[in-house]
């Protein structure tokens, strides 16, 4: 028969940790709201960005163009840009971009292509080290801690053409979960170098035509790179809203886990009581009766 005091200390630990997730479940759902609307605003941005490059590449006469468009002409060595969180206690969210991660490196490497990452979350980079700690080529952490800001997408951005143009990868991509509500958040993998061209955007008509100045070729060199920084930003605010999304639903479930074993323990401690108490008053009784 269980002991009451050790019910009591167990059911008392349980409150502590219900109150805990509840107050981690409020805190997540305040933060969820900025990053949806962080990231909803970004969107459209970032899809006239493409569009406007697709437009531009279509028109230009030159074949190829600059390398962040075309390419190096090779697809052997790629670069995947991992974007997990830097704290836990979000349920599913970062071990799933790390299984994507990890069938996108096998599938890759069945077909004889070398591979690299770039670890942008400290959960991320924890969960890889243990199986492809030798394809990691550095970690940020703290990138998404506090409020988004370009200027560290900016940065990643910078890092990630300097890495391309030193020749140490021929495509790169982004891994990270994009937002589409508190419960579902989608593995999405993006290329941006090359930088890819929507096929809709190809077929979609043209509602005018447009001459540059300067060329296409020129505007694309100066966009190109703001491209590849504003798709990085992009990626980091759907990653950040489903953080919070998958985080607030992780500590809902856990505050109601919390309060059945609340219900069940105190359940038991009742019955527990009871049966102490049952039991000494037989002994009472069947020692008066003895006398």
């Amino acid at each position: 028969m269980p002991n009451l005091k050790d019910l009591k200390v167990r059911i008392n630990s349980v409150q502590s940790t219900q109150k805990i997730t509840s107050a981690m479940k409020m805190v997540a759902a305040a933060k969820l709201r900025r990053a949806q609307e962080q990231a909803e605003e970004a969107r459209p941005y970032s899809q006239r960005m493409d569009r406007m490059i697709a437009a531009l590449a279509g028109k230009m006469t030159n074949v190829g163009g600059p390398a962040l468009l075309a390419g190096t002409g090779s697809e052997v060595k790629f670069l995947l840009v991992v974007m997990t969180a830097d704290r836990g206690l979000c349920g599913g969210f970062n071990s799933s971009i790390v299984r994507a991660t990890r069938k996108r490196i096998a599938e890759l490497q069945e077909n004889g292509k070398s591979v690299k990452l770039l670890c942008v979350g400290k959960k991320g980079a924890d969960q890889l080290r243990r199986d492809a700690s030798d394809l990691i080529t550095d970690a940020l952490e703290g990138v998404a801690k506090g409020a988004i800001e370009f200027a560290a997408a900016s940065d990643i951005g910078a890092r990630l053409i300097q890495m391309f143009e030193a020749g140490e990868f021929d495509v790169c991509s982004l891994i990270y979960n994009k937002f589409q509500s508190a419960m579902t958040q989608i593995v999405t993998e993006q290329q941006i170098i090359p930088a890819s061209v929507p096929e809709e955007a190809d077929a979609t008509p043209s509602l005018g035509a447009y001459e540059y100045e300067p060329d296409e070729e020129q505007i694309l060199a100066e966009l190109l790179p703001r491209n590849v920084s504003t798709q990085v930003f992009s990626a980091l605010l759907e990653n950040t809203a489903s953080e919070h999304g998958a985080r607030m639903t992780a500590m809902d479930s856990a505050t109601r886990n919390a309060g059945d074993m609340i219900d069940k323990l105190t359940l038991t401690y009742n019955r527990t009581r009871q049966a102490f108490i049952t039991k000494e008053l037989i002994e009472i009784i069947s020692g008066a009766e003895a006398l």
